[in-house]
């Protein structure tokens, strides 16, 4: 379902096309990275453990009920699917293998040969006592861009910790900036150093396999989620430099004023007056000139200063009218930068979104029509977009050892030694 804001498409190819990723990881660090490649054509191979699969599969609740089934002897995850795994492995293809055997081994080193990007997300050293370290696989497919995603890298001496996005946004900063004003720390949201960590190693490969164009080289791109988190600290970060100490503000920014959310008669709306000619339009259009001739808002550092009387006046005004109606003489007539705090369902569902087909739909073999939520790439000259739903477990294994040249005989001693299901 290649998307189209006129939905159309062009008949051009994706940029990955031809392109093959074989995703070794769980959760979500690796498998946002080879989702992104997916999206731009690439063919996604997830290699996971027989029966048991990545974990997202069932790492939830909520499940979506499959077959109807809701008696005893199974849980929520064996009846149903993950929403919270679809939204992490769309266009990709399953294939469970035993890498505890020689013989499952020896299947993906032969995927390896065939292959153009492996991720892995092992703690450091893992990989390589398992068989699949950069050298292993470098030794069988010399031009391979191979990608090592960990919480801390391959070195210093926190390398051997293991780590998930809640310690993470804790070590980075994150949480220390996070939350109201004078209160206690607080973790954004959704897992953001997995996202933000899953899209820096995408970009590390996309550069691993066009620097490969010109040199014919593979390459290890090596990184770990505190290293990937710390760069997004920017302006905090700037606070640090200058011998500041970034606090906790709410909704506040720590340079731009008014540049936060206000309380309005029947909810809350964001307002952006990120320079001095957005502050004038913006006080005009609230009928508030009197904020224009107060010395304590003549300029941002005044406003940033004096932040909290600020909030005081111009959340006096925003109480007046609803949200909708602020909106609409603001953002529409005005053309200033202020919008509503949707909840998640009204962000995915709203005019813009629908226009832009963000949102579409794919079918999936066991739970039927699914929702999709696509990437935010639009090129002139490729297409962009994710074609199938997310794979059942294990269910490319078969025909993708018979593209490898497997006969029958060859995978029905693969079941007997338990490098794949049996049947």
């Amino acid at each position: 379902m290649s998307k189209s804001t006129d939905d159309t498409t062009s008949g051009e190819s994706g940029i990955l096309d031809g392109v093959r990723v074989l995703d070794l990881s769980t959760f979500v660090t690796g498998g946002f990275a080879s989702l992104m490649l997916a999206n731009q054509g690439a063919e996604v191979i997830k290699i996971e453990r027989p029966e048991a699969g990545d974990d997202n599969r069932h790492s939830g609740p909520p499940f979506v009920d499959v077959d109807g089934y809701d008696g005893p002897g199974k849980t929520a995850a064996e009846r149903g699917e993950s929403p919270y795994f679809w939204t992490v492995n769309y266009d990709k293809k399953s294939v469970e293998l035993n890498l505890k055997t020689d013989e499952g081994l020896e299947v993906l080193y032969d995927l390896v040969t065939e292959a153009d990007v492996f991720i892995e997300n092992y703690r450091p050293g893992t990989a390589e006592r398992l068989g699949v370290g950069y050298e292993d696989l470098r030794a069988r497919n010399d031009r391979l861009v191979y990608c090592s995603i960990s919480a801390f890298g391959d070195s210093g001496p926190w390398s051997d910790r293991p780590g998930y996005d809640l310690l993470v946004q804790g070590m980075s900063g994150i949480m220390d900036v996070t939350g109201p004003e004078g209160g206690d720390p607080v973790k954004v949201g959704l897992p953001q150093t997995d996202l933000i960590t899953g899209m820096w190693a995408a970009f590390g490969i996309m550069g691993a396999l066009y620097r490969r164009e010109s040199t014919g080289e593979g390459e290890r791109v090596e990184l770990g989620m505190l290293d990937a988190a710390l760069p997004w600290l920017t302006k905090q970060a700037g606070k640090t430099f200058a011998g500041e100490k970034p606090e906790r503000m709410g909704t506040k920014d720590p340079v731009l004023a008014p540049y936060q959310v206000y309380p309005t008669a029947d909810g809350h709306l964001s307002v952006a007056s990120a320079n001095q000619k957005l502050w004038t339009e913006l006080c005009e259009a609230i009928d508030r000139p009197d904020l224009l001739e107060d010395s304590r808002f003549a300029s941002n550092a005044d406003r940033v200063e004096n932040m909290d009387e600020l909030e005081v006046e111009l959340s006096e005004t925003f109480r007046q009218r609803p949200t909708d109606e602020w909106v609409e003489l603001l953002a529409d007539e005005r053309g200033l930068p202020v919008g509503p705090v949707y909840n998640v369902d009204e962000a995915l569902h709203n005019e813009q979104v629908e226009a832009r087909n963000v949102l579409s739909t794919a079918d999936h073999p066991a739970a039927g029509e699914i929702p999709v939520v696509e990437h935010p790439l639009n090129f002139e000259n490729a297409e962009s977009g994710f074609e199938e739903a997310p794979p059942l477990l294990g269910e490319d294994t078969e025909p993708l050892l018979r593209e490898l040249g497997y006969t029958d005989e060859d995978i029905e001693t693969l079941r007997s030694v338990g490098a794949i299901p049996g049947e």
